[in-house]
């Protein structure tokens, strides 16, 4: 493990976890039920696909308040040829849907998307229709190998026999309780017997087994049958407008990935509606004139030139961010080196600037991340998620699953770049990331957390490429972030920093963590993958090495009863 950044960090920190290496395959996830569920794929002999979507669906039950069957996700796909290819699922706006269908709560404030009395938050009325059960199945047909049965048995079996809560989903239950008592059906699950849920506590889901059930006979197809007029009902009662008809168009999009240079890599991201591959690559460009790694990790000016090329991202992302097929998103002009020469010369390293955006105008960090590789060169960096914890807070009668609260993700004043439009597709921060070295995978990372996640994905590949780091420090080093208010560090970030950057202008606030956790997999020249997670979720990495026996091997045993070979 690396040292060599620490002579030159303003912050210095301890790793809390581990790395795991293997041959043959490689899963991180943020809950270690759902890393054996992939792992257990790659140990029957499937590929990585096979192990991404078994995982995703036993996060669905051991990591109910982060992803979903009804929710939305964007995967990020590289195939053994060298080919990337990104899986656009997120959730799209119903077709009754109006962009003045909520009341802002807070009118005169440009970056709150709050309605009044939480309507597009909490409720029916909150949810989009979803995409990551059509995604899910489409990807394992197109890429896996398995049967739909088979990667879904993990998620069934603990379903039906229940799995102990961890900390963390005991903490988010306790967080978003006030919501959770008002349905007495999710209130059950989470909320036992009306008291906080515990730690240890098992948790059975025994209808969400027999809808999973039945997904696995149907596959995507049971959305539009029995279990779609089930789910459609259930969100009308709930006082939604998500239709059976919504969830029969619904459609995902194929996209190609944007790529550009940073250093000696390649960063290969999502492209629009995904603001992470356009505004990570600007900032790279930003950076690209900076020597990072001579400022030292967690230095003031490390620190202070991060915060001011995120308030410029954020500042142009609020300007031009959106759907594709509704916002004309300027990708080029955004992630050119001209339009970066333009706003690097603007910076001050003396002090805070408030940035407009450079561009004319045209989420939840409650979300999911799984990084799954195997030895022939696939790769699934996934991002998923239903949005806020516990998405719109109840549950759809008989069938065990959470609806999404995606339309809190949208802005609800019309005439904005993010304001509410039937069928429009949602706008996220996910940002799947793979970097590559000569063409070849060097590292592949990603992480929940809403508007946090792509400045903070960017953050850990710097401390990778700029800052020397290994896959674990880089993974759990301390992250910053804003987009143009408060400037949140977390605690290993020392008071001489925070004071320094407070001198310069920056309204410093020290958070117990910005974002989730993060999933990372780092490739060696020897084949060697090294998986890694970090303290901020109960993500685990977990290798698959070894392999079957050497060919034309047999033992048996002679007369005297030794062993030969």
């Amino acid at each position: 493990m690396t040292q060599d950044w620490t002579a030159r960090a303003g912050t210095r920190f301890a790793c809390e976890k581990r790395p795991a290496t293997g041959t043959r395959g490689m899963v991180v996830t943020n809950h270690p039920l759902a890393s054996a569920a992939g792992a257990e794929m790659l140990a029957a002999g499937g590929n990585a696909v096979d192990g991404a979507i078994a995982a995703l669906f036993a996060l669905t039950v051991v990591e109910p308040m982060m992803v979903g069957l009804l929710g939305g996700g964007t995967a990020h796909l590289r195939l053994p040829d060298g080919t990337h290819t990104v899986i656009d699922g997120m959730a799209t706006v119903a077709a009754a849907a109006r962009p003045d269908m909520f009341t802002p709560a807070q009118p005169d404030s440009p970056r709150s998307l709050e309605a009044v009395g939480r309507a597009n938050a909490v409720g029916g009325l909150s949810v989009a229709t979803p995409g990551n059960l059509l995604a899910w199945c489409e990807t394992l047909a197109r890429f896996g190998t398995f049967p739909l049965a088979d990667v879904m048995a993990p998620a069934i079996r603990h379903a039906e026999r229940g799995f102990r809560a961890t900390p963390y989903l005991a903490e988010c239950a306790a967080e978003a309780a006030p919501d959770l008592a008002r349905d007495p059906a999710i209130a059950a699950l989470y909320l036992p017997g009306g008291a906080v849920l515990k730690p240890g506590h098992r948790v059975v889901q025994a209808e969400y087994a027999e809808t999973l059930k039945a997904v696995a006979k149907e596959g995507a197809a049971a959305l539009s049958g029995a279990l779609g007029a089930a789910v459609a009902e259930g969100i009308v009662r709930a006082g939604g407008i998500v239709t059976a008809e919504d969830l029969r168009a619904y459609r995902t999009v194929e996209r190609a990935p944007l790529r550009g240079p940073y250093r000696d890599v390649e960063v290969v991201l999502p492209p629009p509606p995904a603001s992470s591959g356009v505004h990570v690559l600007q900032m790279l460009n930003i950076l690209s004139g900076h020597d990072l790694g001579a400022m030292g990790f967690g230095s003031a000016d490390t620190l202070h030139l991060l915060a001011e090329c995120l308030k410029i991202a954020f500042a142009d992302r609020a300007a031009a961010s959106g759907d594709p097929a509704f916002v004309a998103v300027p990708v080029e002009r955004l992630t050119s080196m001209n339009y970066a020469d333009q706003r690097r010369a603007m910076l001050d390293m003396a002090r805070a600037q408030a940035w407009g955006a450079g561009i004319p105008a045209a989420e939840s960090p409650n979300t999911t991340h799984i990084t799954v590789a195997d030895s022939d060169g696939r790769i699934v960096c996934s991002t998923q998620t239903i949005n806020s914890a516990f998405g719109a807070r109840f549950l759809v009668g008989g069938t065990g699953m959470i609806p999404n609260n995606y339309l809190a993700t949208f802005d609800p004043r019309p005439g904005r770049a993010l304001s509410i439009a039937p069928g429009k597709r949602v706008t996220t921060s996910m940002a799947p990331m793979i970097v590559l070295r000569g063409g070849k995978p060097a590292y592949a990372l990603g992480m929940p957390g809403g508007l946090r996640i792509f400045g903070s994905v960017m953050q850990a590949m710097l401390n990778l490429v700029d800052h020397g780091m290994s896959l674990q420090e880089a993974v759990e080093a301390p992250r910053l972030w804003t987009q143009g208010e408060a400037v949140e560090v977390e605690p290993a970030v020392p008071d001489a920093v925070r004071g320094d950057l407070a001198a310069r202008g920056h309204d410093v606030a020290r958070l117990p963590h910005v974002g989730g956790g993060m999933c990372a997999i780092a490739f060696h020249p020897d084949g060697v993958m090294e998986g890694a997670a970090c303290w901020r979720a109960d993500g685990t990495a977990v290798g698959v090495g070894g392999g079957l026996a050497r060919q034309g091997v047999r033992f048996w045993p002679d007369s005297a009863g030794a062993q030969r070979v």
